[in-house]
């Protein structure tokens, strides 16, 4: 579908700008096939299976021959049959079809959620009246006179489709890709580095390539849907700073999406079955010096083996790679769990693979553990290099030659530096971490460095930790950019789970945290505050905007 998505973005941003057909058909496109493998991956319909009662469920077993049915006979054509007997036979099966999805739409709110056509219009109607959708899409230009396909394929661009509650479809081009990447790459190394001074004037050049373009499109939204793509996948736009000097955190709300259609799907609320659960400070055990890990978490001799070894960030597998123990995490869990005291609290030993893997569809899912990135070393894609891990950073990086991307991010948990084989090893993927049962969670907080980061493919957004709990289930995301200090890390959670105890939004409350931060002294730095971004459902965790 790539070439047919590009020639539709193409038609509009070259060939007929003026024509609102052809921007409403790019744009209807680009909501319509933007992150379709991630759709494909999470199985929708196996999920929503799980959750409908047997005479439910024979409906959807129904809809699945018949669908198998109307495929083979589409494809197969007439073969023994006039066309005519052929077509009305075709068009029995369709109807017998619509009638079929009518009737689990009739006792299936999910169904119906998932099945709904991706219409401009439907997206619209799903818009609260304060903000504006703004779809990127990194797409390749295409050349119509080329002679092959190859000829056809012209540089890599950007563009933006801006979408609100009224009116019509607004867009502009932002220009070459590799011009754009550059400036992203730039800011990302100085986001990275809390002594970098030039950071603003990094984060006012990006600004002006990606939302000055755009801001007198926005009108008076105050909240921001962003659904980036390419390198725009890896930056916060908070940390932007406009004309004026400031940072968009100060101006708007933001909340970032796989696709537009993603709030189709937001329509549908889905019930916790469990209470919330924290995971953090895991034992991650110390070859040769076991007992004092155990005994003394704070021993000056364990300290310093855990400093000699931060530095290591890179291997040829996990094997040569160290995590740093992270006793900082359980006064996180300790602050969580007085906000929430119905919370079930994993730390130490208890904090394994096997009970996450086990966990219920929790109402919050927080870990505070060490997260992973392993870059392909055939790849220029992942986190910007930021010299040697800082001491009391949750940093890991490695290179490995793993072909699955979500196979090479992760959660480090209890074991995970024991090298232990078998089934729970201390190591959970992104790929395990995609088939916990989060359905009904409503917010996944993966207080852990660079989980938010992985592999960029343009037009399907991030494989890696963010792409794996969407795929789970989780209705909300909060993870980081980059690694994060235990002290400020902390301290942020302990303001966001306040606000979310006093009923503000989950986008909201993380931007109050935020803002708290950006107003201490010495603390402007976007390192500080800007580490975490939020995705998904913005509602409160009761489901009020």
């Amino acid at each position: 579908m790539s070439p047919q998505l590009n020639q539709a973005i193409t038609l509009n941003a070259s060939l007929a700008p003026e024509q609102a057909a052809a921007r409403d058909l790019a744009a209807t496109t680009v909501l319509q096939r933007k992150g379709r493998v991630q759709d494909l991956l999470s199985d929708n319909l196996k999920v929503l299976r799980q959750h409908l009662n047997t005479e439910d469920a024979k409906l959807l077993d129904a809809l699945d021959d018949v669908t198998s049915r109307l495929a083979r006979l589409v494809l197969g054509g007439p073969a023994n049959t006039t066309i005519e007997e052929h077509q009305k036979r075709v068009n029995a099966l369709k109807e017998e079809r619509e009638h079929l999805e009518a009737e689990i739409s009739k006792r299936s709110a999910e169904f119906l959620a998932v099945s709904q056509p991706v219409t401009l219009e439907a997206v619209r109607s799903a818009l609260p009246g304060n903000t504006a959708l703004l779809e990127f899409m990194a797409y390749r230009r295409y050349l119509p006179g080329g002679v092959t396909d190859q000829d056809r394929v012209g540089e890599s661009r950007y563009v933006v489709y801006v979408i609100r509650p009224t009116g019509d479809v607004q867009w502009r081009e932002l220009g070459e890709s590799k011009v754009l990447d550059r400036a992203i790459d730039a800011f990302r190394l100085a986001l990275r580095d809390s002594k970098r001074n030039d950071v603003a004037q990094l984060a006012r050049a990006v600004d002006d390539r990606v939302m000055r373009p755009v801001r007198n499109l926005i009108g008076d939204a105050t909240h921001l849907l962003v659904s980036p793509d390419g390198e725009l996948d890896l930056i916060p736009f908070e940390a932007l700073v406009d004309e004026n000097g400031r940072y968009l955190l100060e101006r708007y709300s933001i909340t970032y999406l796989t696709a537009g259609r993603d709030l189709l799907r937001m329509q549908v609320p889905r019930e916790s079955r469990s209470n919330p659960i924290v995971v953090a400070d895991p034992f991650f055990g110390e070859p040769g010096i076991t007992q004092i890990a155990e005994a003394r978490p704070l021993k000056v001799n364990h300290t310093k083996t855990a400093s000699a070894r931060r530095s290591i960030t890179s291997g040829q597998d996990l094997s040569t790679v160290y995590f740093a123990p992270l006793v900082g995490t359980a006064q996180e869990a300790h602050t969580i769990h007085s906000l929430f005291p119905e919370a079930r609290v994993l730390t130490g030993e208890q904090a394994t693979e096997a009970a996450l893997k086990g966990v219920d569809a929790p109402k919050i899912l927080h870990i505070a553990t060490h997260g992973f990135f392993l870059q392909d070393p055939g790849s220029d894609t992942g986190p910007a290099t930021p010299g040697p891990a800082a001491s009391g950073t949750r940093a890991i990086q490695a290179r490995v030659n793993i072909e699955n991307p979500l196979l090479r991010s992760g959660l480090a948990l209890a074991g995970a530096n024991l090298n232990k084989g078998g089934g729970d090893n201390g190591i959970l993927t992104a790929l395990e971490a995609a088939n916990l049962n989060l359905w009904g969670t409503k917010l996944v907080t993966l207080s852990a460095c660079d989980t938010g980061v992985g592999e960029v493919k343009n037009g399907e957004g991030v494989y890696g930790l963010r792409r794996a709990f969407f795929l789970a289930g989780t209705e909300t995301l909060v993870m980081s950019l980059w690694p994060v200090s235990d002290y400020v890390t902390r301290e942020l959670m302990s303001d966001y789970y306040g606000g979310l105890k006093k009923g503000l939004g989950r986008g909201e409350a993380l931007r109050q945290a935020q803002l708290a931060i950006l107003k201490r002294k010495g603390h402007q730095h976007p390192f500080y505050w800007a580490s975490f971004i939020q995705s998904g459902e913005w509602a409160n965790l009761d489901g009020k905007r």
